[in-house]
């Protein structure tokens, strides 16, 4: 299966080498292997995690230009998913996102993106000074989610788009639903153009036949993934994976050199160097039990009054080719209330911190760290909180029409860094944006650098603020004011 040894560890090997050497520091970070860390943090944390946290020196390599174990590590993971290179981010995947980006579109290219794309997407497009061009996703009407974008409508876009750079998708989504990712890919490569994946909720795709298909299995020429998210590596830990035909490894590298921190944290990295060998190793018998216990958990919610779970039955509709079975969706519309809300009631009432909210809807990702106890507690929780307004309010939430896209009159970059002025919002219509207006999470843009506000926008920003969701990206905290291009 694997052509190298999955059981090596080579980065973490040399930091538990430099370790067994009781070096002593004269390099920094200056808290010399923990010796100058505050007491209490340092009494919290333990001493093992200071004394790999290390700078660049030979016996633990470079991550800018790794000729060492890093470079070895990162050899093991391409081989663990199948890509000819794989760089290690430590950046998360909103960095390697923007690498992806900037590594195949320059100022002036088009690039063909879905609309409900993450912030990091949009960032990637301002700083290559590519010209964005949206794809309308599909939308669930009934749950309130946008699934994939069809086969069709990338057909569609590049026939009217010829010269398209490249094609990004997401694929899955944040509520883990896939598209048809393997045809995307031989349409998309019929242009002799690369197609780009966020894959930052799928780094565990590849180890069980019982998820979605891969990005790299299905023909992705560069994906990135939140190793941090799913499986074992620590938050901000992430993977950028590269195939050759249509990608330049070596621009890759530049790239993430220019993106990236020249004192990266050997913490995170050797995180990834171990989540690899324990993907690479256990993951099927490790996500069968995840997929088995969800499985669970799906099926006790769809018994409780008010309360849905979705599943195999959303297979076949539009955008949803093949669905993560480790994504928990709990619909509450039937209640009368928000997600927001419940998500607000397990966190503050039962102390259970969901993944994120919508207006319909709160999101548990489960993974291998979960436990049979810990989801029953999830059960019990929603059992009691059906009880107590399954008969108060059983109204349900009205659904909020996503305003149309609106005109784009300026590529992102020129209307980021333009000359603003702050208006109020509700005076804004007509006006080109020079900021991003985002529900978060998961980040996903209302309104762009370089589009006209709308009415539309406006009323629908408005109606999220009511409901209590989260709408950011303004300089303004309280998105009462945004600035527009003068």
């Amino acid at each position: 299966m694997y052509k190298l040894n999955q059981d090596e560890t080579p980065l973490f090997d040399a930091l538990m080498e430099y370790v067994a050497r009781d070096t002593i520091p004269f390099h920094v970070p200056g808290h010399k292997k923990g010796q100058g860390i505050d007491a209490e943090f340092k009494k919290f944390i333990g001493e093992n995690p200071f004394k790999i946290d290390v700078t660049v020196f030979k016996l633990v390599d470079s991550l800018h230009h790794p000729t060492g174990p890093i470079k070895e590590a990162q050899a093991l993971a391409a081989d663990a998913y199948g890509s000819d290179a794989t760089f290690f981010s430590i950046h998360g995947t909103s960095g390697a996102i923007q690498a992806m980006i900037m590594s195949v579109v320059g100022a002036g290219d088009t690039i063909i993106v879905p609309r409900n794309v993450h912030k990091s997407v949009t960032a990637g497009i301002i700083l290559s000074g590519a010209v964005p061009v949206y794809m309308q996703p599909e939308l669930d009407k009934n749950l309130g989610i946008a699934n994939g974008v069809l086969p069709e409508t990338v057909e569609e876009t590049l026939k009217e788009n010829p010269h398209a750079k490249a094609v990004l998708i997401i694929n899955p989504t944040y509520y883990g639903v896939s598209t048809d990712l393997k045809r995307i890919a031989e349409i998309v490569h019929s242009y002799d153009i690369p197609l780009i994946v966020d894959e930052a909720h799928g780094p565990h795709l590849k180890f069980n036949e019982k998820l979605p298909m891969s990005a790299m299995e299905a023909g992705a020429d560069l994906c990135s993934q939140s190793t941090h998210k799913i499986i074992g590596a620590m938050t901000q830990g992430s993977l950028l994976h590269v195939r050759t035909k249509y990608v330049d490894i070596a621009r890759v590298q530049q790239i993430m050199n220019l993106l990236q921190t020249t004192s990266p944290s050997y913490i995170l990295m050797a995180s990834l160097d171990t989540s690899r060998r324990q993907i690479a190793l256990e993951g099927k018998e490790l996500l069968d039990q995840a997929i088995e216990l969800a499985g669970y958990v799906r099926q006790e919610i769809n018994k409780i009054p008010g309360f849905y779970c979705y599943g195999e039955e959303l297979l076949g509709q539009p955008g949803v080719y093949a669905i993560d079975p480790t994504k928990i969706c709990i619909t509450c519309r039937d209640l009368g209330i928000t997600g927001f809300d419940l998500d607000m009631i397990l966190s503050n009432k039962y102390h259970i911190q969901m993944e994120l909210s919508d207006l319909y809807n709160v999101l548990a990702v489960g993974s291998f760290g979960d436990t049979r106890e810990n989801m029953d507690k999830l059960l019990d929780a929603l059992r009691e909180i059906s009880k107590e307004y399954i008969n108060e309010n059983t109204r349900k939430a009205d659904f909020l029409d996503i305003p149309p896209i609106p005109k784009q009159v300026l590529i992102p970059r020129e209307a980021f860094n333009g000359n603003k002025t702050s208006v109020p919002l509700k005076e804004s219509v007509g006006e080109v944006s020079g900021e991003f207006l985002m529900a978060y999470p998961p980040g996903i843009p209302i309104l762009c650098p370089g589009e006209v506000i709308t009415e539309e926008i406006v009323n629908y920003v408005e109606d999220l603020k009511k409901t209590g969701l989260y709408v950011q990206g303004t300089e303004d905290p309280k998105v009462e004011n945004i600035l527009v291009v003068v």
